[in-house]
């Protein structure tokens, strides 16, 4: 792209690009004009409730493109050049915005027919890049015109613990990365950012598939960056994949992390991962800096669905009842009652429900007669071919100061839920 720098003093002031510029973005005229005003303070925030502090935050420099995608919707092309010239001087590795940079340089001496309307020769030499970059260009203005409804949060997120202060959710469909801070009042949207997910998409079955796995994870630790390459930019934060649920179903594969992007690049175009979740290192560095290790979910979701807290809690469909149904029965001390709520194919870390018994038995000896109390309590819903509730919680005996924190694993067969998992954390 940087022969577009050749046209830098043609002199020119007119620009001249037309509606099929805007109509290629999903922009239309009246979008602009009433985003305008909204996302020039979003420029300011980075799209998020606290800015992260570098100029050059991923959020912050999304919302300084969308804004000049504002401008040019309203026809506004000379403020939308000089703040596009500021943009591709400030993030030289920012490739999308090298490329409306480029259009807006184009433009000053012909009309601009689409996003990167480059010489012919030059279009078929980085074919696959325009068509890469035009995509990433496509999902940001997507996810950021198809807003979440004030007050909704992914139906997944069931109920999470004051302990919890964070979580996580990816909507593969919209290439985006939405962070939660976890208040006294629920779920809050703190941040949302683009991210590039598997090559081959989502789905993941087998190692070396290039695909993302679906599912509730949790971020299992934060590896230094000093130990990594390049490729993976400023950090990484490998999740609990293959989870309970994908070693029950035979999925095989290791090492999906949330990790960054290499210094020759700003963002990587929606599918380019080996299967994991990649961001702008700014964004990844917000999130690093945020979120702890071992207490963070992330849910991955081909699409999201985002309801009202009340509306995610009545999907769980009796799970709650269910779950203290367990407890008053391992409070009352009767092993045959407790073992009612687990599947016959129960599995905990290799040992089948009858090697594991023996063990259920040694724990209610010790709590014969006290009540049993679950405190912490979070519980995530996952629905696919199954229904599978994935339940943390710390297991106390009344007048105990001290006791498991376990994690169950919970299906609904035929209307019931019973637990198919359960470990010590």
């Amino acid at each position: 792209m940087t022969s577009f720098l050749a046209l830098r003093s043609s002199g020119l002031s007119r620009l001249a690009l037309p509606l099929a510029t805007m109509a290629f973005l999903g922009l239309s005229a009246d979008w602009a004009s009433a985003n305008g005003r909204n996302d020039k303070k979003e420029a300011k925030t980075g799209i998020v409730k606290q800015a992260p502090s570098s100029l050059d935050a991923g959020g912050v420099a999304e919302a300084r493109l969308i804004e000049i995608y504002n401008l040019i919707g309203q026809g506004a092309g000379k403020d939308a050049f000089l703040k596009a010239e500021k943009l591709a001087t400030d993030l030289p590795n920012f490739q999308l915005a090298q490329l409306v940079y480029g259009d807006l340089l184009v433009a000053r001496t012909r009309p601009v027919s689409t996003l990167g309307d480059v010489p012919a020769p030059m279009a078929k030499e980085g074919g696959i890049a325009l068509k890469e970059l035009r995509e990433e260009s496509l999902k940001r203005v997507k996810a950021l015109k198809e807003r979440p409804v004030p007050g909704t949060i992914p139906i997944q997120f069931q109920q999470l613990a004051p302990s919890t202060r964070h979580a996580i959710a990816v909507d593969a469909s919209r290439s985006r990365l939405y962070l939660f801070e976890n208040t006294p009042t629920g779920l809050a949207l703190l941040a949302d950012y683009y991210i590039s997910v598997g090559k081959a998409g989502t789905s993941k079955t087998v190692e070396g598939d290039q695909r993302t796995p679906l599912g509730v994870y949790y971020i299992t630790s934060n590896l230094d960056p000093k130990s990594l390459k390049d490729f993976y930019g400023s950090g990484a934060l490998p999740i609990s994949y293959p989870n309970v649920l994908d070693a029950k179903r035979g999925k095989t594969g290791s090492g999906i992390w949330l990790h960054g992007t290499p210094p020759t690049q700003f963002s990587r175009p929606p599918l380019a991962t080996d299967g994991c979740v990649v961001l702008a290192n700014p964004d990844l560095d917000h999130i690093i800096q945020t979120v702890a290790v071992r207490a963070t979910p992330v849910v991955i979701a081909q699409q999201l669905e985002w309801v009202t807290p009340s509306k995610a809690r009545a999907a769980s469909n009796g799970f709650e009842e269910a779950l203290f149904a367990w407890r008053n029965a391992k409070t009352a001390g009767d092993v045959n009652q407790v073992l009612t709520h687990y599947t016959q194919d129960f599995n905990s870390n290799g040992k089948s429900l009858a090697q594991w018994t023996p063990l259920l038995r040694g724990e209610m000896e010790k709590t014969k007669g006290r009540t049993i109390q679950l405190k912490d309590l979070s519980y995530l819903h996952w629905v696919d071919s199954s229904e599978t509730m994935v339940a943390t919680f710390g297991e106390v005996a009344e007048g105990s100061r001290i006791g498991w924190t376990k994690r169950q694993y919970w299906t609904r067969q035929n209307g019931q839920w019973k637990i198919f998992y359960e470990g010590v954390l």
